[in-house]
């Protein structure tokens, strides 16, 4: 009797224990269900975005403020001074006194230069020469030669120093027509002295038979240029700072976890394109070093390669839903882009250090391999091309019946189209035309033969993100999903990838405290006796 009155004492403490232990274990749960769900319920949670509540009058409103303030940045850019000043001088004026005779010194040198006194706001230095055949009727030729330049600095005590010795450099001299193709005698980066003298001589067109004559144009930067550029900049970080902060106040009610992979890429675009409107550009102005110049070079690349992995991750991301693996989503992507900045990021250093040895270096004529990087750029470039328009077209037959997803994708395709030919236009402009042929990075940011080139492609860029942060926010009246999943008239508006695109295979999943689960093997068993 005593077992079983001991027995029948421990079997309730037993249950209560077991009982208790359960109710914990699902306590668990039910927190560990709401801090990390699962991704059949993902669309519970996803944060809204002010494209959904857009009507089609207001796409377009969108799209003509957006191009209306493109146009004032063009037509300011218009109004404003030219880019690159230039100073042209014959040779004739700056040959030595005692050269011999006067025909065959103009093809020889040496020629005494003098530049113009110069301020930290002519930014960069280039010398240029140009040469011209006095026949008109003279046949297209190439003759190679070499040039030697010695650099000297004038400090602001008067005071000379030797900034290199005469170096020989190796050149070619195509002339067709009578004219012939400009030669970069040296290139400075960044200006150390107010003043440079020249000794420019060649070497090898002595037996040229055709009398020629000589120009050499120095080019500096506009300083008006520069101090239209400076204000400019600094009106671009105010508003991207603004808009960064506007973007992000209104996605503080919503856990970051939960927000749309388009409000993700757009929490880290605008911080990088506050880095490329360069914060720290007026530095190049106050310190004479090459080292501002290069970081704002760093961040132009840093922020274009990660405007290009934007788009591959969005248009992929649209049609892929639930987890997104680094390996198989994001890896390929990093491959193809990380190439692409770490050629540019290589060719900017590797000229920029070897210019600070030598101003005549030039890598397209002293780089054997530069042709290769080329031709693997290009490949690159090829590449994410094919990649981007294998998505775009996968992305739009699959997603042509998804209301919302089908939204998200022709509206970032019209805008990012039209951002695409305005900017095929302003390379068009700043490439076709005759401009400087220096190097890789200077191409980039000096061949815009006025104010409204430089403006516009800035401007293009900036209002580009602000309109994208503008519909992939949320509006101010957004409340969190789960606030208004019971409510039938918000259901649709706050739909995720997910329910738009797999909404079907939730209407016949079970339920469980209003949100659907996962069938087990036993809920089958229930449904199939039932």
């Amino acid at each position: 009797m005593d077992t079983d009155y001991s027995s029948g004492l421990e079997n309730p403490l037993y249950s209560e224990l077991k009982y208790f232990c359960r109710k914990i274990r699902e306590a668990y749960n039910e927190l560990k269900e709401d801090l990390t769900p699962y991704r059949d319920d993902r669309f519970y949670r996803l944060a809204p975005m002010r494209l959904y509540t857009l009507s089609k009058r207001h796409f377009v409103l969108v799209f003509v403020v957006f191009l209306m303030c493109f146009g004032l940045t063009v037509f300011i850019g218009v109004t404003g001074p030219r880019i690159i000043a230039e100073q042209e001088h014959n040779g004739d004026q700056f040959l030595e006194k005692n050269s011999s005779v006067k025909s065959s010194s103009v093809k020889t040198g040496p020629f005494n230069l003098v530049s113009s006194p110069l301020t930290t706001y002519n930014q960069q230095l280039w010398l240029t020469c140009v040469m011209q055949a006095e026949n008109s009727k003279m046949r297209d030729f190439k003759q190679p030669f070499e040039i030697n330049v010695e650099l000297k600095g004038v400090m602001q005590d008067a005071s000379v120093m030797h900034i290199n010795n005469a170096r020989m450099k190796s050149r070619m001299l195509h002339c067709a027509a009578a004219n012939c193709d400009e030669i970069i005698v040296l290139h400075l980066g960044y200006l150390n002295y107010t003043q440079y003298q020249v000794t420019v001589s060649f070497k090898g067109l002595e037996n040229i038979t055709y009398d020629i004559k000589v120009k050499f144009v120095w080019k500096t930067y506009n300083s008006t240029f520069s101090q239209v550029e400076i204000w400019f900049r600094f009106v671009f970080v105010v508003l991207t700072f603004m808009v960064t902060c506007m973007f992000a106040h209104s996605l503080r009610k919503f856990s970051m976890r939960d927000w749309g992979i388009e409000q993700k890429w757009m929490s880290i675009l605008l911080p990088l394109l506050l880095l490329y409107n360069d914060p720290f550009f007026p530095l190049s102005f106050l310190v004479n070093s090459w080292f501002p110049g290069t970081l704002d070079t760093f961040f132009q690349a840093l922020f274009l390669c990660a405007l290009l992995l934007f788009w591959l991750c969005v248009y992929h991301g649209i049609r892929v839903q639930g987890e997104r693996k680094f390996l198989t989503f994001y890896l390929p992507k990093l491959v193809i882009v990380g190439l692409l900045w770490l050629s540019a990021v290589t060719l900017g250093i590797w000229q920029t250090v070897n210019e600070l040895q030598d101003p005549t270096y030039q890598y397209k004529v002293d780089i054997a391999n530069f042709q290769g990087m080329k031709v693997f750029f290009l490949i690159v470039v090829a590449l994410y091309i094919l990649y981007l328009i294998f998505l775009i077209v996968r992305a739009c037959s699959e997603l042509k019946n998804m209301p919302y997803s089908d939204l998200r994708l022709k509206f970032l395709t019209a805008l990012t189209f039209v951002v695409l030919i305005i900017s095929m236009a302003i390379l068009y402009l700043r490439f076709g035309a005759k401009a400087l042929q220096d190097n890789f990075v200077a191409e980039l940011s000096t061949h815009y033969q006025n104010s409204a080139e430089f403006l516009s492609f800035y401007g293009l860029l900036n209002f580009y993100l602000y309109t994208l942060a503008f519909v992939y926010s949320p509006s101010k009246n957004a409340l969190y999903d789960s606030q208004l999943k019971d409510n039938p008239a918000f259901s649709m508006l706050n739909d995720s990838d997910d329910e738009v695109i797999y909404g079907s295979d939730y209407e016949d999943m079970p339920l469980q405290n209003g949100r659907p689960i996962k069938a087990t093997a036993k809920y089958q068993d229930e449904t199939d006796s039932d």
